[in-house]
């Protein structure tokens, strides 16, 4: 495992034990009281505060907004008890292969 897997897996981990360990003073429980819709809110915030940043271009802002990002998309995957390591093996799965390729052979969304 390397420093980056070690930091992501210790900052899931304490979203874990706020997930399981509600306390009425932490931000993480709180957003797990406030269900799927009030993360999906701050991810979204995020992800735009990342494009505003890197428009900017100044790049402790863009790493500040980043990191950010990256902790509510991991309080995402702990609300849905998804490991990050679902994700490593799917960025593994998909090193090595074209983008391109590999967005192609995704299945078509059906049509609502």
């Amino acid at each position: 495992m390397t420093n980056e897997d070690d930091i992501l897996q210790a900052v899931y981990q304490v979203i874990l034990d706020r997930k399981a360990n509600p306390t009425d003073n932490s931000y993480t429980a709180a957003l797990m009281r406030g269900g799927i819709d009030k993360i999906l809110k701050k991810v979204g915030e995020e992800a735009t505060e990342v494009v505003i940043a890197a428009k900017g271009g100044v790049c402790d802002e863009i790493v500040y907004e980043t990191a950010d990002l990256v902790f509510h998309l991991l309080v995402l995957l702990g609300h849905q008890n998804i490991p990050p390591a679902a994700v490593y093996d799917e960025l593994r799965r998909r090193f090595g292969t074209s983008g391109l390729a590999e967005k192609s052979s995704r299945p078509l969304p059906l049509a609502p």
